[in-house]
């Protein structure tokens, strides 16, 4: 990808591209990880109306620490539109200066969010149905993903990436990492599938609906082995440092994805911190994934 275009915007107004992505994405990880403590929490319905709580933006009488969890990622929801919104203006604004492909990946953000918007009003008003609670998972784990695939492109421009990174990787491996990635996100999106129906509780307590928590457990060994793959051939073919990082990255979080998995189901799901750090990784795992996906196989570059 060429820098040049990038170097002509002021130093500024191109770290404060790469600034705003940056927390768009800590902020999406945070709202798909409170929006798994809502669930775990069981604190869904615990606002009966939307897009107030209570009628009220701060319902300050009704504070409990459900309505609070209820509360808070709704907050964090429409702080993360705005966020989106204005990332797509400047990013318009400055489509001289940066990868052509930043304001239409902007703009696809701003397209999901009024989904994500539409489906979080759906799973109060239709009292939390399995599929709506599903979609609104996937559909925020697609926003993550979408914003390191983002941050990605703004970063070649801003910051030079090694010269040498370009030739390091060939055949196969440039794909691997979106292939890894593509199955995290499905997992993920299995086992918001299996927690929307509480079919892990139902399995271990009444041995129903054990088919999905056996899936969920097939795809997660999948997963496991085509990331660890990752940080193997990362020594192997000696990859350039900040490739390296993310692949070793990715192996660390996968493993300790498997181990919280397994202890969750050790507890018997009885440990709610554990459940939402299951979901928390998941969330940064897919984040490091897509960041070393857009590297290996950089999307077009502006002309």
């Amino acid at each position: 990808m060429s820098t040049a275009a990038g170097l002509a915007l002021p130093p500024f107004q191109r770290s404060r591209l790469l600034v705003l992505s940056t927390h768009l994405l800590v902020a999406l990880v945070a709202l798909v990880t409170v929006g798994g403590a809502t669930r775990v929490m069981e604190a869904g319905l615990s606002c009966p109306d939307w897009p107030l709580c209570y009628g009220s933006v701060l319902p300050a009488a009704e504070m409990t620490v459900r309505v609070f969890l209820e509360w808070f990622h709704r907050l964090d929801a429409a702080l993360v539109s705005l966020g989106l919104l204005l990332m797509a203006v400047l990013s318009w604004g400055q489509r001289r200066y940066v990868p052509a492909t930043v304001p239409a990946l902007a703009t696809t953000a701003v397209l999901l969010v009024v989904v994500q918007v539409a489906l979080g009003a759906l799973t109060v008003t239709r009292l939390l149905r399995f599929d709506i609670v599903t979609a609104h998972l996937a559909t925020g784990l697609l926003l993550v993903a979408l914003l390191s695939l983002l941050r990605q492109q703004l970063r070649p421009t801003l910051r030079p990436l090694p010269p040498d990174m370009d030739g390091a990787l060939t055949g196969p491996w440039r794909w691997w990492p979106a292939l890894a990635a593509l199955l995290v996100y499905i997992q993920c999106v299995l086992g918001g599938l299996l927690a929307s129906q509480w079919a892990t509780g139902r399995c271990l307590q009444l041995l129903q609906g054990c088919h999905w928590l056996t899936a969920h457990r097939l795809l997660a060994g999948a997963a496991l082995v085509a990331v660890v793959a990752l940080p193997i051939q990362a020594v192997v073919a000696a990859w350039p440092g900040p490739l390296q990082r993310l692949a070793f990255t990715a192996g660390l979080l996968v493993l300790l994805q498997a181990g919280l998995g397994a202890l969750t189901l050790h507890l018997s799901l009885s440990q709610p911190l554990v459940t939402i750090g299951h979901q928390l990784g998941a969330a940064l795992l897919l984040s490091v994934l897509t960041s070393l996906a857009v590297l290996l196989r950089p999307l077009p570059s502006s002309p």
